[in-house]
């Protein structure tokens, strides 16, 4: 019996069989996919820094200096002056004592989980966390409880019966990847501080876009110096690609000497690193651009709204438009294609059964005209497959 051909069968009888899409250009306001333009409203990109002309001379400088590869991990050959300075500005950008650059968000919060904790220990998670924190979890060997999405009352519940564990660690997502929702992450604080738990933030996508600076949620909260673990990502809003962790000296140190996920990694090629120090530079000096990304948030979602569309109540550059069923929301998804939108449909396991929608992301660099050609192209897509009117 041929195993694989069995699931995959599974799969599509299920309408829940995936296939890669070709991207032929840049991560621009409007890209070429499988031979033909669109215009991007799926990537994570928000700030359009990795198509801005001054980073990639940057990073083209750093390419004649270092060459491509980084030769090795961090703690052999691979660490170099680069990877140092851009891990000093990020500390001073999440406004800590230090940081350290993963090669991944995902490794990141499976090297800080499988080093923070063990098996006298519990984490307590929000159900709709990201799937990186949820497997660093279960590789963690502590005990993991759930608390329902947000739900304060329960995880004070499960802080209240939590007293037996030698640490108590409390782990969210800073914006919540498929609902663009944002953690209470100010009621979280005060619980962890009334139970005496440790908080982890994980800022992938709130790095770059909330806050005045853009330094994300615990700036957007003003809450420096109450969080115990940041985590963020260089692959989205930095435009560049890897993850760091964020926090005290001695929470670094002790990931730089024990996290498997850095120790056993070649380190990111220096022109990686290079595009990151560039688009942080760039960002610091230019705060107009995440001013530009919010208006393009609020023209895209009032524009969505007016055509009747059923949209999450989001506060990030993530504008989920829910379906409720797979089939309606793979078939809007492809007309929009095919009219000229690329836009995922999302569908189980990602989300939950019932919950299927159109998850829909801007960008600082799409210009008013690329919304409004959007919108146009939404409610033609909407009225064909009978989602509006």
């Amino acid at each position: 019996m041929n195993f694989w051909v069995e699931e995959l069968s599974l799969l599509k009888e299920e309408g829940l069989h995936r296939e890669l899409k070709r991207l032929e250009s840049s991560q621009s306001p409007r890209v070429i996919i499988d031979n033909q333009e669109v215009i991007m409203l799926a990537s994570n990109n928000y700030l359009g820094l990795s198509t801005r002309k001054e980073i990639k001379e940057e990073v083209i400088q750093v390419i004649e200096e270092y060459g491509t590869g980084s030769g090795g991990s961090r703690l052999t050959t691979g660490n170099y002056d680069l990877h140092e300075e851009l891990e000093s500005k990020l500390a001073n950008f999440k406004e800590t004592e230090a940081a350290l650059v993963f090669n991944t968000g995902y490794m990141a919060n499976l090297g800080v989980l499988t080093t923070v904790v063990g098996a006298e220990d519990v984490i307590i998670c929000d159900k709709l966390n990201h799937a990186s924190i949820i497997d660093g979890c279960r590789l963690s060997k502590a005990k993991l409880l759930v608390y329902k999405h947000g739900d304060l009352e329960r995880l004070e519940m499960i802080l209240k019966r939590s007293s037996k564990y030698r640490k108590k660690l409390i782990v969210t997502d800073g914006v919540f990847s498929m609902d663009g929702d944002l953690a209470p992450l100010p009621e979280i604080v005060e619980l962890a501080k009334k139970y005496q738990a440790l908080v982890m933030v994980d800022d992938a996508h709130g790095t770059g876009v909330l806050g005045k600076k853009g330094s994300g949620i615990v700036e957007y909260f003003d809450l420096k110096g109450k969080i115990d673990i940041q985590l963020g990502t260089l692959s989205k809003a930095l435009g560049s690609e890897g993850g760091f962790v964020a926090g005290s000296k001695e929470l670094i140190d002790l990931l730089r000497n024990k996290a498997r996920a850095f120790i056993y990694s070649t380190a990111l090629a220096p022109a990686t690193i290079g595009a990151s120090l560039a688009s942080l530079n760039y960002l610091q000096s230019h705060p107009e651009l995440i001013k530009k990304l919010w208006r393009n948030i609020k023209l895209l979602k009032d524009g969505l709204e007016d055509l009747g569309y059923d949209l999450l109540p989001s506060n990030s550059a993530i504008i989920p438009i829910m379906i409720g069923d797979t089939e309606k929301t793979m078939k809007l998804s492809k007309s929009l294609v095919e009219e000229g939108v690329l836009a995922p449909g999302i569908r189980p396991p990602t989300v939950p059964r019932g919950m299927s929608r159109i998850r829909v992301t801007v960008m600082a660099s799409h210009s008013s005209e690329d919304i409004e050609e959007a919108l146009d192209i939404f409610a033609r897509a909407g009225r064909e497959v009978g989602l509006i009117r």
